[in-house]
């Protein structure tokens, strides 16, 4: 199996070249690192344009090369640089073409460093990939062990459409501990004065209890058919999804796992609304998984 690490020669960003090397600690998973280059689509056959690709595409590789030169050693990652219409159409053609199954992003240079943000590369891959699309934080470091926790965000379609089953799944293949968080925005703030605290608190106990018996029961279903590890279920809860996000605790080796939307078409990713609210806030690195 392969990883496709995406590099950005214009932001010469190491993020998702760190993530994909502890990934492939994490999986024994061949990583290949790759530029794309954008080529004028349909090609004019202009000799000026023809020696500018030339030079921009000697540039991506000489950046690409010292980025993973710069890696540790105990993954062995070979670089390629690919010409296409596009940056998001040239990493599908080559996530076909190396039968990759994880496609491994950075963050938006105009994001807050150590936080996820989407740009136009990512925004398409997040919403038409037909394998897991892993998202670096803006400035991820390198780190030397492996990815040791998957945190599931429970809730909204993510349920329907699989995504405890491909945790659970992915979990037991990593040897990463599992955990289930169901975020919730409470907006007391706007209702100070009219509900009284204690029935905030009530509401949200309640919603607490019914959602973690529809986890409980998920993976109760789940474990007949398959080993599951030990689970930790929590509620993370907040005035916003910035607080909700922040309400639990967050390590070194974690990644966060988010479902794909009601319009996601079998087998492909789709973020949905709540999903990329969750995806904003989120300290450690994030992975969508296709709709099963």
């Amino acid at each position: 199996m392969t990883i496709l690490a995406a590099f950005s020669a214009s932001s010469h960003g190491s993020a998702p070249l760190n993530l994909a090397a502890q990934l492939a600690r994490t999986t024994g998973d061949k990583v290949v690192a790759a530029a794309v280059v954008e080529r004028p689509w349909p090609p004019r056959g202009d000799p000026v344009e023809d020696e500018y690709l030339r030079y921009i595409t000697t540039q991506a590789t000489q950046s690409l090369d010292r980025a993973v030169a710069g890696l540790p050693k105990d993954v062995d990652i070979p670089t390629t640089v690919h010409q296409s219409s596009s940056v998001p159409t040239g990493l599908i053609e080559l996530a076909v073409a190396n039968q990759v199954n994880l496609v491994v992003v950075g963050s938006s240079s105009t994001g807050l460093l150590g936080r996820v943000a989407l740009g136009s590369v990512t925004e398409r891959l997040v919403h038409t990939a037909e394998v897991p699309v892993a998202i670096a934080p803006r400035g991820y470091p390198q780190n030397a062990g492996r990815i040791r926790r998957l945190t599931a965000s429970y809730g909204g379609e993510a349920d329907i459409n699989g995504l405890i089953p491909a945790a659970a799944e992915l979990a037991e293949k990593w040897s990463a501990k599992l955990r289930i968080v169901s975020f919730t925005v409470r907006n007391t703030k706007a209702f100070r004065g009219i509900i009284e605290s204690s029935a905030e608190d009530l509401v949200v106990e309640q919603w607490t209890r019914r959602t973690v018996a529809d986890i409980t029961k998920q993976l109760n279903d789940i474990r007949e058919h398959m080993t599951v590890p030990d689970v930790d279920v929590v509620v993370g809860a907040g005035h916003d999804w910035n607080a909700a996000v922040e309400s639990v605790s967050w390590e070194a080796g974690d990644m966060l796992v988010l479902g794909s939307g009601a319009a996601a078409q079998s087998a492909q990713v789709f973020l949905g609304s709540a999903a990329a609210k969750i995806l904003r806030h989120a300290p450690v690195p994030v992975m969508i998984v296709p709709r099963r």
